[in-house]
């Protein structure tokens, strides 16, 4: 079966065939780091670590760019806000960053842009799309891409311009020197109160906007016209379209031919908010005692163009759906001497459909659900007869398959210990019985619980085992 994509640009699935054969390159919008990133956040990045598993599943050698964006205007309000500089303040995020995609098992990409360090790609696309008649400088120094003078302007969401006049689709910016409403900044004339964030350019004085900012280095590490784009939802309208408006402007070539989104995470049925006090960061969850290959395999089993509704009980069923898949596995090592394949052609049709399912536009829900039927029938037969030993390696073969997507037989390092404050936690509350104080007993119970922790008392005394 041929690898089909569901292609934004057009909304429909396509057959995908890469530029260069047995060859993909990708560009993942990645980061911005002035904060921890969130499990929406995530959510996307393992949709992205899927499809590129997929692809090397498939065989082509993969090309993976994903961008840092150390410099707007939320980093700088922050930097300024706590008196450090910009530079300094974004670097604990970078580096929380890459220690989390480790932790959730993210394949990691071939290059990892920072957009400060790719100045001079972006002043020279900006400088391009002032000679093209596609920008203009206004008189603090700024620059602004002329939106009326780009004819496809609109084609990845099919918007119609003339909507866009009414201000609702208009891309909000502090700077108001525009010609129309929905042009939208390439460069931004520095202001006195954004103190040392500046580059000295043949631009003037200032820094690059948002959207140039991944035109410039998408361009620069894969070429003119590359095979894949994906982000969120709402990077579509506008910073992907304006990104094509940008690379197609500057350069003349055709940007990019296949584009996927994956859906937004909503939390417990709501859109994620400090306010509602359902946002979380891996890192919250992971003090929370959640498991992180429950996290990740929460955040992947959901098809990437359906919403997901992220629920601790979901990453409950995760864990358990792992240590299913992990038993399993590990009983295939047993297995009597009988002579019959019984089960080699049923193994080669899971093995096939499970392919197959990700040949559609990446349904990874479809096929766990063949490796989950494998496992079931398998557990079957096994109740009357035994597995040889070509049945028992063959079925190993397509489950470290299937691993080479989900990535979960291997345990999380330590997963099994209690941290030093969980160990106190637990003799705090065997002291708490003993001295018949069951309020206090159950309080911490139940604080253990909330971080994934059950505890049983037996005759033996308190044993516990996570969730």
């Amino acid at each position: 079966m041929s690898t089909k994509f569901f292609n934004t640009m057009g909304s429909k699935k396509e057959e995908f065939e890469p530029i260069e054969s047995g060859k993909v390159k990708m560009y993942t919008c990645g980061p911005t780091v002035y904060d921890f990133a969130h499990i929406g956040n995530y959510r996307a990045y393992i949709f992205e670590d899927l499809l590129r598993r997929y692809l090397e599943l498939k065989g082509f050698e993969v090309t993976q760019v994903m961008n840092l964006t150390d410099v707007e205007d939320k980093i700088i309000r922050e930097s300024i806000q706590q008196n450090i500089d910009f530079r300094e303040y974004t670097e604990p995020y970078k580096e929380a960053f890459f220690e989390d995609i480790a932790t959730l098992r993210i394949e990691e990409a071939e290059y990892y842009p920072e957009a400060t360090k790719h100045i001079d790609e972006m002043v020279s696309m900006v400088k391009k799309l002032l000679e093209n008649g596609l920008a203009y400088q206004v008189e603090d120094g700024s620059v602004y891409y002329k939106v009326d003078e780009f004819e496809d302007y609109g084609q990845l969401e099919n918007l119609d311009l003339d909507e866009m006049e009414t201000g609702e689709r208009v891309e909000e910016d502090e700077y108001e020197d525009k010609e129309t409403l929905r042009d939208f900044a390439l460069w931004k004339g520095w202001k006195p109160e954004e103190k040392n964030v500046f580059w000295e350019t043949d631009l003037g004085k200032g820094r690059p906007g948002w959207h140039i900012e991944c035109s410039a280095m998408s361009t620069a590490y894969l070429g003119n016209h590359f095979d894949i784009h994906t982000g969120g939802v709402d990077n579509i309208f506008p910073h992907h379209e304006n990104e094509i408006a940008q690379s197609e402007g500057a350069t003349g070539d055709k940007f990019v031919n296949y584009w996927l989104h994956c859906e937004h995470l909503i939390v417990d049925g709501k859109k994620m908010s400090k306010s509602l006090g359902n946002f979380y960061t891996l890192r919250e969850l992971l003090e929370k005692g959640f498991n992180p290959l429950a996290l990740r395999y929460t955040l992947l089993n959901t098809h990437y163009r359906k919403k997901l509704n992220f629920t601790f009980d979901k990453v409950d069923d995760s864990m358990k759906n792992i240590r299913k898949i992990r038993e399993f596995y590990d009983s295939l090592d047993k297995y009597g001497e009988k002579s019959a394949n019984e089960l080699i052609d049923r193994i080669e049709e899971a093995d096939q459909k499970f392919v197959e399912c990700l040949d559609d536009d990446l349904n990874i829900s479809g096929a766990i659900g063949e490796l989950f039927s494998l496992i079931t029938e398998v557990n079957r037969y096994r109740q009357d007869k035994e597995l040889n030993q070509e049945e028992a390696e063959q079925i190993k073969d397509f489950i470290e398959k299937t691993d080479q997507i989900l990535d979960i037989l291997e345990p999380v390092e330590k997963q099994d210990e209690l941290s030093p404050e969980e160990q106190k936690m637990i003799k705090e509350r065997e002291e708490a019985r003993e001295n018949e104080n069951w309020e206090k007993a159950d309080k911490i119970r139940d604080e253990l619980e909330e971080r994934g922790i059950i505890v049983r008392d037996g005759p033996d005394g308190t044993e516990w085992k996570r969730k």
